[in-house]
């Protein structure tokens, strides 16, 4: 099997996961045209200043000793198998950089043999990134759950960012859909590079992890709780939500026809968001439902059930409750803050200042008029303001993949 052969084979193992965002557009090439996109592996992240970075996605290899349900590589899968040698990925990546095709790695694996076994050979191959091609871009690494600490110390040294898939919200589940896993065991990778970074560089190296949300039964408050707890421990900078694709047939699992949560996992993102920007707490989010609401974002229904602390004034709100006003981001509320230290506000001046009239009119008033025409009972801003959910046939694909959902200022 040659290099290509295995680069298509290990880059398609790697779409499903999705702790960084992936591309996967296809377009042929015609000719006398430019522009064409192969699913080879390459797709893209963004950096905390927005610059969007292309990155090599690829798994070290796709046999697996586990036999998770949810997996397409599991052990008991008839699939076509491969396996890079540490010299071969590195050069491959190389290679791929000295063509400005790409400016990182994003690297996972099976398991291979075990833990440690395969730990040894991704470390291998970044050690001949960084030592040999003196390679000192991006590389994302995923580190192998029950490998050792010595292993996971010397992962930290090489990658710029490493991360450790949870793969789904309790314990309950692993048991049901992963029975070789327990959630003590994929926690330990991210508890042992926290404490190895802040013994060593002061500062915790940038985490993060995936949860697969609808293929097992847990709420969203749940689901949100355990996000909550990783961040406040400081074991995690992002967590992703994977939609359940539909892989494999088992009776433990929803069916094949049926479509990815797609829509859920959006709200999810969002609530995500309020909760490391915004200062909401998860309890706040879903204090009255153990779900998110689809038709409407979360800080808009949160807005509904607390209308007694609506509308605010927009000249005089503090930030803190600028940012909790539907439409109205960080950023926006940053605007306004310096805008109105030199005049009152209008109505007009928001525009100006591209905030989200469309749902921040029901929830402010400007210099102490009120411009949603006539103040509304909840019911009726909700009716306003939702747009019919429109459902979508989902037909499976050997070639589909996971574009996670954009995430912005609510």
């Amino acid at each position: 099997m040659d290099i290509y052969q295995k680069l298509a084979i290990l880059s398609d193992s790697a779409k499903y996961d999705v702790s960084c965002s992936s591309s996967g557009a296809v377009s042929n090439f015609q000719k006398g045209m430019i522009g064409c996109n192969h699913q080879s592996g390459i797709c893209h992240t963004f950096t905390e200043d927005g610059r969007c970075v292309s990155l090599l996605k690829v798994l070290f290899t796709n046999f697996c000793i586990y036999d998770c349900a949810y997996c397409i590589n599991r052990v008991s899968n008839d699939i076509r198998r491969a396996a890079f040698s540490p010299r071969e990925l590195a050069d491959l990546t190389v290679n791929f950089y000295k063509r400005n095709y790409i400016e990182g790695l994003f690297l996972s694996s099976g398991i291979f043999e075990s833990e440690d076994k395969t730990m040894t050979l991704l470390i291998k191959a970044l050690e001949i990134l960084r030592f040999e091609y003196r390679f000192n871009g991006y590389v994302h690494l995923k580190l192998i759950p029950g490998a050792s600490r010595e292993l996971i110390a010397r992962a930290c040294q090489l990658a710029t960012r490493v991360s450790s898939n949870l793969e789904l919200p309790s314990a309950k589940s692993l048991k049901l859909l992963a029975p070789q896993k327990t959630q003590q065991k994929l926690m330990l990778p991210l508890k042992e590079a926290r404490d190895i970074s802040l013994e060593k560089e002061k500062k915790p190296i940038p985490m993060s992890t995936q949860i697969i949300i609808g293929a097992t039964p847990e709420s969203d408050f749940e689901i949100l709780r355990l996000s909550s707890n990783l961040y406040q421990k400081a074991l995690l900078k992002r967590v992703y939500y994977s939609a359940y694709i539909p892989t494999n047939d088992d009776k433990n699992l929803p069916s094949v026809t049926t479509a990815p949560p797609t829509l859920r996992e959006h709200r999810l993102y969002q609530a995500d968001w309020l909760l490391r920007f915004y200062g909401f707490g998860y309890h706040e989010i879903l204090e009255k439902r153990p779900d998110l609401d689809l038709e409407l974002d979360p800080k808009t229904v949160w807005a509904l059930d607390h209308m007694a602390l609506f509308p605010v004034e927009i000249n005089r709100a503090p930030k803190e409750m600028l940012i909790r006003v539907p439409g109205i981001g960080i950023r926006g509320a940053q605007k306004i803050i310096r805008a109105r230290r030199f005049s009152a506000l209008r109505f007009e001046t928001l525009k100006k200042l591209g905030i989200s009239l469309k749902r921040a009119r029901y929830f402010i008033t400007v210099g102490g008029k009120y411009y949603a025409q006539k103040q509304l009972y909840p019911e009726e801003i909700r009716k306003a303001l939702t747009k019919p959910v429109r459902k979508k046939l989902y037909q499976p694909s050997l070639f589909d993949t996971y574009i996670p959902a954009a995430t912005g200022e609510l």
